[in-house]
């Protein structure tokens, strides 16, 4: 490892593809990874909009893109799944650094130095903080929501096995579940936008030192092994 002007350069290889710093940038995600996210982010468009197709007729246009109002009840459940599957793969890869720690709910707790980017007063957090973890486990109440649900008025399939009580409530917890899933996913894309560098992050997988510094101390002092980034690189 070097310093030179100020910048961090090793070819360390941890535990793990990513969390290398090579060149002066640090790999947040690997390609697997990002790959593995776009995925899931299509699909999820794909299922919402179908979704809100069939939910409200203001929208209903929405079904043109899927062949028509037919086709959109064939294909929703269909799409919902595969989402839920590319998901799943999605957790497995970063389950390990979604975990709850002191640090996150201290960073929860101080949600409006959070609001107000006084980052300067939370407590350091690891690869992901504890909005980003919070998310993480929103989105998979959701999902496990959704599927179940899904499944019970799923028709031809599995409709038949229930009673109607059962399917509409399922169909009530479908359309909260969704709900609450579109909504944290506009709150996801609002804070890669808000927080700059990193959809950057997600598209081609690397942070700058100073960016890592800034939000996510604690992971940086574990990617470089304490190593301080110059001052005002971002």
């Amino acid at each position: 490892m070097s310093t030179q002007a100020g910048r961090i350069e090793t070819t360390r290889v941890g535990e793990r593809p990513r969390d290398r710093v090579i060149d002066g940038a640090i790999v947040r995600y690997t390609a697997g990874e990002r790959i593995t996210h776009w995925i899931v982010a299509l699909a999820f468009i794909l299922a919402a909009l179908s979704g809100l197709a069939m939910f409200h007729r203001a929208v209903f246009w929405f079904s043109v893109f899927f062949g028509g109002g037919p086709w959109t009840r064939v294909l929703h459940p269909f799409i919902g799944l595969f989402m839920v599957l590319a998901f799943v793969l999605l957790a497995l890869l970063v389950q390990s650094d979604n975990r709850m720690s002191a640090a996150d709910w201290r960073w929860l707790r101080q949600w409006r130095d959070v609001l107000g980017n006084r980052e300067e007063r939370l407590p350091e957090v690891g690869r992901y903080n504890g909005g980003q973890k919070l998310l993480f486990f929103v989105q998979i109440l959701c999902l496990v929501g959704l599927l179940v649900s899904g499944i019970i008025f799923w028709r031809p399939y599995f409709a038949i096995y229930f009673s109607i009580p059962v399917i509409r409530i399922a169909a009530l917890v479908h359309a909260i579940c969704a709900f609450v899933l579109i909504i944290a996913v506009i709150v996801h894309i609002y804070a890669g936008i808000w927080v700059r560098g990193s959809v950057r992050a997600m598209t081609r997988g690397l942070v700058s030192p100073g960016w890592a510094w800034k939000h996510h101390r604690a992971w940086f002092r574990e990617v470089t092994n304490g190593t301080s980034p110059r001052p005002g690189a971002h």
